[in-house]
């Protein structure tokens, strides 16, 4: 529970705590005097009212109070807003004026703010350090209003005084590079499936590790995988290791080691090098870097292993019928997936998802560079890793035209691409470049000449609801190859033709559209064709969801088809889902149905849902029957989403097998004040500091609590942008108290923000003072008297003398001012009683004021 935000100067004896719940007789009384409504402009009251019979009269100040919203001068932590946005959060001194209550800000806080100074003389003389009172004695038409019920400052700026910043513009001076911090992020996954024909068993584990280490502004990174099954033995695999750091006056990151170049004009290539290049996330409205859906349907409890560049990058287990994988963590910015679908019996079904960026624009007078240099790597094993450099440039001009253009250079390879794109307006956005590639293939002395022509389309339409994430199209001549075909390339390859051949051309399109009520529609589609080899490699999904009366039905179908015979596989898929909120909160009923091209086919019926308090248990069970002597088949899996990672169990069963899967995420963070358990992480972090408080929920995140030291780990938070943590102050325990349960963190890329907040530890007291023998009057201000730099703990005395504090130590010193003069203060000691067996958790004291 909040109890108080002010921090009173001494020259400001009386604030009132609307916190604060006197004994309701009293509070009725001063109520009543207090909100009288008498026939004049200003309220008043007569002082003397609110003095007991019989004691003498003391002087009491209450004019700051004659005026609605009135409120004596002092420092205040308020949220400060310019013009209606959220531009800072600080303790701000307040001095009284005939306007009501003034801030003292100075001349740099409000440049920082985005106010033109140099605009300004009066104002750009002032100096640094300098507090200014009334806004408007400086810039014409400026003012300032306190909203004390809401702790908030609104200042009035004309837009001609402020500097022309994009909307969502943060301050880089506000950006923080954070604490420094080693992190680990884990992602374990296992199963063992039990055979009756052959009799048997075999194991599957994968083991998926992110770690690194932050100093300063830099970043360690290293995501490594571990894979071993009865199948193909145990394998290591370390994807990347890098170390980074922003260059922040070129709007750019700085990469050395292992890691991937960007994938806006070339497709992205892993190397070991050094690398410079833009990051988007630094300017205010640019778009952000995306991972595509993974959308497809299992025939029963399957295992969906997705690739990109040879390597895991993810794993999970799915249940019969379609599927839809939202948070990969991809290792590049485009380029083509690999999803093998493994099912119980054994089958295993593969598709190529290609995804990458949409059509190559920058805004007017922005560039976007990348600059990288080291040595390839090759994802096989007999693939070549030349040394090369690559290099890319985009620039927006003006009519919506954007320029682009890059090159890459190594030994055997030589390229060069020219491109423009150009927005269109109602018609949506399009670019078109053109590749010019010279190719020597290893083993070959001969050399390939070759161009390839890419188109690429975006269009939105607001209307009608409809999307065209991405379409384009894409034409190379025989003679061009890529710099990975270039390096992998091997007429001789047994593992995969697709190292055989060099492409031809290739189609791809996301089209999603809303309907209304009527429900949704997506479809994603791919093709390629390559040089040399008949057939297409094709792959498609799409499908259509509608929502009427509380209940949600899905139809589903997926194609894919790769050259050579009988290499075509369809899936269809229909589903149903009901909710169930009137019997079991946050759970629905599942019916689906599932077929193939061969005719098999498959149904299923289950429940699932969600339960505890902050739904962090997942559950589903399912029964599933199929034909052509597939036979029953069943599921069962659950997971737990708790401060310190997440659990999830599985077991499922078919006619000849059965399987138990398991898994378990999280993370461990360590930091200067210890070491904290956390979910699986992000790359950027924020860590809640709040000493003492144990148990406390971290609001708009699920499962996050402090653990019992008062620490937790937010596992997200957007770089270079601001990030509201707050505190649930109703899971707070008896003898915890916080001034302030909200904080603001802009972490930079890869940062460990750390979010303070001021706990106060001890008891919860209603302390009775008397001064000279009488309670020590009405609307005296008391302060607990305590070191230097701790949050400020007070309260407000009632008619008799009692006054509530928390987070009090069962010894200590207060400090009580009811006036100006000398004589209107003085300080009492005090000693909480032990314990009683109350139920109320508030301990009763007195202190005689010296």
């Amino acid at each position: 529970m909040i109890k108080q935000r002010s921090q009173p100067t001494d020259r400001s004896p009386l604030v009132i705590n609307r916190w604060y719940k006197p004994p309701l007789l009293p509070a009725l009384t001063v109520s009543s005097l207090i909100f009288a409504s008498p026939l004049s402009a200003q309220d008043y009251f007569n002082p003397n009212a609110l003095t007991l019979k019989g004691t003498p009269t003391q002087s009491i100040d209450l004019s700051p109070f004659a005026d609605a919203g009135g409120q004596l001068p002092g420092v205040y932590r308020v949220d400060i807003y310019l013009n209606g946005n959220r531009v800072d959060t600080r303790d701000v001194t307040f001095v009284a004026s005939t306007a009501g209550l003034q801030p003292e800000l100075t001349a740099r806080q409000l440049a920082d703010y985005g106010v033109k100074r140099a605009a300004f003389p009066a104002l750009r003389d002032r100096p640094d350090d300098q507090p200014i009172t009334v806004l408007g004695q400086y810039i014409p038409d400026a003012g300032s209003k306190l909203n004390f019920q809401q702790l908030r400052l609104d200042l009035s700026v004309p837009q001609a005084a402020l500097d022309a910043q994009a909307r969502g513009y943060v301050d880089p001076a506000q950006w923080d590079q954070g604490l420094p911090a080693l992190m680990l992020s884990y992602a374990y996954s296992g199963s063992t499936t039990w055979y009756d024909n052959p009799a048997g068993s075999s194991d599957n584990h994968y083991l998926n590790l992110r770690s690194g280490a932050n100093l300063g502004g830099w970043r360690l990174r290293n995501y490594s995988a571990y894979s071993n099954s009865s199948q193909d033995g145990a394998h290591w695999d370390s994807i990347n290791t890098y170390v980074q750091h922003d260059v922040q006056s070129l709007k750019g990151q700085f990469t050395a080691g292992d890691a991937y170049t960007p994938g806006t004009i070339f497709d992205s290539i892993s190397f070991r090098g050094a690398q410079l290049a833009s990051d988007d996330n630094m300017l205010p409205d640019s778009l952000r870097g995306f991972a595509p859906v993974v959308r497809g349907i299992a025939q029963s409890n399957a295992q969906v292993t997705v690739r990109q560049n040879g390597s895991i990058i993810y794993q999970t287990y799915v249940a019969p019928g379609p599927f839809a994988i939202t948070d990969l963590f991809p290792t590049a910015a485009s380029g083509n997936l690999t999803v093998t679908i493994r099912e119980a019996n054994g089958t295993e079904r593969s598709f190529t998802q290609p995804f990458s960026a949409v059509p190559i624009m920058q805004r007017e007078g922005q560039l976007k560079y990348a600059a990288s240099a080291g040595q390839y790597r090759s994802t096989y094993r007999d693939g070549h890793h030349p040394n090369f450099f690559q290099g890319s440039l985009i620039y927006g001009l003006p009519r919506d035209t954007s320029l682009y253009g890059g090159s890459i250079g190594a030994g055997n390879y030589q390229s060069l691409l020219l491109g423009v794109g150009h927005g269109f307006g109602e018609l949506g956005s399009a670019s078109f470049d053109v590749t010019q590639a010279s190719t020597t293939l290893y083993g070959s002395d001969e050399r390939h000449n070759g161009q390839s022509y890419r188109f690429q389309y975006a269009k939105v339409i607001t209307d009608s609801g409809t999307s065209f994430t991405l379409a384009g199209y894409r034409y190379s001549t025989s003679g061009f190859y890529d710099f990975s075909d270039a390096n992998n390339m091997d007429i001789q390859a047994s593992d995969s033709w697709r190292r055989r051949y060099n492409k031809r051309s290739k189609f791809q399109v996301n089209i999603s559209q809303s309907m209304g009520n009527a429900g949704s529609l997506y479809v994603a589609g791919y093709q390629q064709d390559y040089w040399q080899k008949s057939g297409y490699e094709r792959s498609l999904s799409t499908g259509y969801s509608l929502s009427y009366a509380g209940i949600n039905y899905n139809l589903n179908y997926t194609y894919n088809q790769s050259p050579g015979p009988d290499a075509t596989d369809q899936q269809f898929a229909f589903s149903v889902q009901i909710p169930l909120s009137k019997w079991l909160p946050n759970s629905w009923a599942t019916y689906s149905v599932t077929s193939d091209n061969h005719g098999a086919m498959n149904q299923q019926a289950g429940i699932n849902g969600t339960a505890l308090a902050d739904n962090n248990l997942n559950y589903n069970v399912q029964q599933s029957y199929g034909n052509q002597g597939t036979g029953a088949s069943g599921n069962a899996s659950a997971s737990y989403q708790g401060s310190s990672g997440r659990l999830n169990a599985g077991y499922n069963y078919s006619q000849h097998n059965q399987q138990v899967n398991y898994g378990v995420q999280g993370g461990v963070v360590a930091h200067p004040y210890g070491v904290t358990l956390a979910q699986s992480l992000g790359d950027t972090l924020a860590l809640v500091r709040a000493p003492g408080a144990t148990g406390v929920r971290v609001q708009n995140t699920t499962g996050v609590h402090t653990d019992w030291r008062g620490y937790a780990v937010v596992p997200y938070a957007s770089t270079y942008r601001s990030n509201r943590i707050a505190l649930d102050t109703s899971t707070l325990g008896d003898d915890v108290d916080i001034d302030i349960n909200t904080q603001t963190v802009i972490p930079t890329q890869g940062a460990l923000a750390l979010a303070e907040f001021k706990t106060r530890v001890g008891s919860r007291v209603l302390l009775t003072i008397t001064h000279q023998g009488q309670p020590v009057p009405f609307g005296a201000q008391v302060t607990q008297i305590q070191p230097a730099g701790e949050s400020v703990n007070s309260g407000i005395a009632d008619a008799e003398g009692q006054v509530y504090l928390s987070g009090m130590p069962e010894q200590g010193r207060v400090k009580v001012v009811w006036g100006p003069g000398t004589d209107q203060r003085c300080e009492a000691t005090y000693t909480l009683p032990t314990e009683s067996s109350s139920t109320t958790s508030i301990r009763m004291a007195n202190a005689l004021c010296r």
